[in-house]
């Protein structure tokens, strides 16, 4: 049979391969993006208590009104965003997902779409599915900055979107206001969307504060902010995200929701929609940067070199250059079979494949695994 080719990205994800790799050879699993550590026990009573209660049969379309409105005073009393939760945010199965279906909503074929790379690889194949191209442009190493003057060079009269992640995956890095200012300049005038990919928005460290679309009064009228309970609460198999939006793009988003999903899984929305509630959850940056400087000072042991700390999300950079030069995805491999340590080469974010010897650390785990880890790590080698 004779099957459409939709999209010109390779038919499993590394995130598949390494996970599989890391079981294969029952290897610390450092590679895809997911917690170890359990999630609040307070969540997870909650979520009992929704089926206990009656919340077990489809949600509306746009999500629990008690979840949008509870998002809506978060948003309010962490940011001083005022955010309308009937015509605004949409509960989605996941930011991916919202990040496919608010590409879906703007994008005609023969468009062209702009990523800013290393990306998350869910963005080449979504814009493609869509008829359209993507144009890439990479970020500056070491710091993975952007470079505005390359960004104005890839618009065209083609451009309708561009996608950005902050902070990013996979390399950590913050935008400050500026970014978004000068964002703001180039597009003014201009019939472009912007996909702001926030997922990790509570996860900034070192005293950075996290500077939303949203918080832009000029590009929060063309932009769609995606977000994901699962980075901040550690329940990624939850798959519970929001997109927000004006109301007009708002409704162009739902008007595809309604006939992919049209429903999120109701007693997960009423869990998280009381646990907003409450007052008393500490931030997750302050633990999860803890986590973070204990990684990089157990790390001190190997031959890794890191540029400069994660200043966001959960992932660390890292290079190889003391210990090998073989590929990144081959020694990402090498170290899982070796060394019972599996990670993510950071070509992987790269269309092209690119390959400036990185791998990307997970240290959004347990204390023990982190150490196990770094121990089975500590035997490495500089090469002569």
């Amino acid at each position: 049979m004779n099957f459409p080719q939709k999209h010109s990205a390779a038919g499993t994800t590394i995130f598949t391969v390494m996970s599989a790799l890391a079981a294969e050879h029952n290897a610390i699993n450092l590679s895809q993006g997911f917690p170890d550590f359990p999630v609040d026990d307070r969540l997870g009573t909650l979520l009992h208590v929704a089926t206990n209660v009656g919340f077990n049969q489809y949600a509306p379309m746009p999500g629990l009104p008690i979840l949008r409105n509870e998002i809506a005073e978060n948003f309010r009393r962490r940011y001083g965003l005022e955010i309308d939760p009937e015509t605004e945010i949409t509960i989605t199965p996941g930011a991916t997902y919202a990040i496919y279906a608010a590409f879906t909503a703007i994008l005609h074929p023969g468009d062209e779409a702009i990523i800013l790379e290393p990306a998350y690889d869910s963005y080449l194949p979504n814009i493609e599915m869509n008829g359209a191209r993507a144009i890439t442009v990479p970020l500056s190493a070491p710091d993975f900055s952007v470079d505005w003057d390359r960004v104005k060079a890839a618009i065209t009269g083609k451009t309708k979107a561009i996608i950005v992640n902050t902070p990013h995956n996979p390399t950590g890095a913050v935008w400050g206001k500026s970014d978004w200012g000068q964002l703001a300049d180039l597009i003014r005038g201009k019939d472009i969307f912007v996909l702001s990919d926030e997922v990790y928005e509570q996860l900034s460290y070192d005293g950075l504060k996290h500077y939303s679309v949203l918080g832009h009064p000029e590009l929060r009228e063309k932009a769609f902010a995606l977000f994901s309970f699962g980075k901040v609460y550690h329940n990624t198999g939850w798959k519970i995200g929001y997109c927000i939006a004006p109301p007009a793009l708002t409704g162009v988003f739902r008007r595809i929701h309604q006939f992919l999903a049209f429903s999120v899984n109701t007693p997960a929305q009423y869990a998280l929609a009381q646990y907003l509630k409450l007052e008393d959850v500490p931030p997750v940056n302050i633990m999860l940067q803890e986590k973070r400087d204990r990684f990089l000072e157990l790390m001190k042991q190997t031959p890794f070199t890191f540029h400069k700390p994660a200043s966001g999300s959960y992932f660390q950079v890292a290079g190889y250059e003391q210990i090998s030069d073989m590929p990144d995805k081959e020694f990402a491999r090498w170290l899982t079979k070796e060394y019972g340590v599996a990670t993510i080469p950071v070509s992987a974010f790269y269309t092209s494949g690119k390959d400036d010897r990185l791998i990307r650390f997970c240290f959004a785990k347990k204390e023990e695994t982190i150490a196990q880890a770094v121990e089975r790590m500590s035997s490495l080698m500089v090469s002569p």
